[in-house]
């Protein structure tokens, strides 16, 4: 009966995450239907009622703190996540701004992209979120400094190497002419959806409560076959 109440408990983990995982695409289908909001950075924010809400902000991109979030594939190719401050117009505090990917060098990893960025105030779009999708991480981390390229990194583990006052969650950076589109700076912005694989995951449960069903059928007939001796 170990094997029935196992597939059961892990039949039911996968439906409570494809139920998560709707939840947050009706989120976001609710966020994306409203317009843009200006962020004020001298306002409370609250990351988890602001999250996937679309924002428009107003500085500079603080150009001397670029970082890199490794292990970022698009389209079946490896790449990076770019990451780097903005300067909020009129305040001492910054925004972490994902600012998009760009396609790592196959023939020397350390090598960078050259990524042209604004020098004068500017004005993005995008969408909050509480934090970077984490990946796996191999060994330690590496040192944040300016160009590093690491697996995963915290608002607050950023702003305590750059020294900035971050608010607490990032950018989306989002423009141009469409999802998967190259803009100006080279970098794609085609964010995966937090939403995605309700689908899998329900698939996943049925599995489990298959497996479970199937190990209680066993333990009928085993016990039935036993009786009849």
């Amino acid at each position: 009966m170990i094997a029935v109440a196992s597939g059961v408990a892990l039949g039911n983990w996968q439906t409570r995450r494809a139920l998560e995982k709707e939840a947050i695409e009706a989120a976001l289908q609710a966020r994306d239907a409203q317009p843009a909001i200006g962020l004020d950075a001298s306002a409370a924010h609250d990351p988890a009622a602001l999250e996937f809400r679309r924002v428009r902000v107003q500085g500079r991109f603080v150009r001397e703190w670029p970082l890199y979030l490794d292990n970022r594939p698009h389209e079946r190719r490896a790449g990076f996540h770019m990451l780097m401050p903005f300067m909020i117009a009129g305040s001492d505090k910054a925004v972490l701004v994902a600012r998009g990917w760009v396609a790592r060098d196959l023939q020397d990893r350390a090598r960078l992209p050259a990524t042209p960025t604004p020098t004068d105030e500017v004005v993005i779009e995008g969408s909050i979120r509480r934090h970077s999708p984490r990946v796996y991480q191999f060994g330690a981390s590496t040192p944040l400094r300016p160009g590093a390229i690491v697996q995963n990194v915290s608002v607050d583990e950023f702003a305590a190497a750059s020294g900035l006052a971050l608010l607490p969650f990032i950018i989306e950076q989002e423009g141009g002419e469409g999802k998967g589109a190259k803009y100006e700076d080279g970098l794609v912005r085609d964010w995966p959806r937090p939403s995605q694989g309700a689908d899998k995951h329900r698939g996943y449960a049925f599995q489990w409560y298959g497996l479970a069903a199937a190990a209680f059928l066993f333990f009928i007939v085993t016990g039935f076959r036993r009786g009849i001796k």
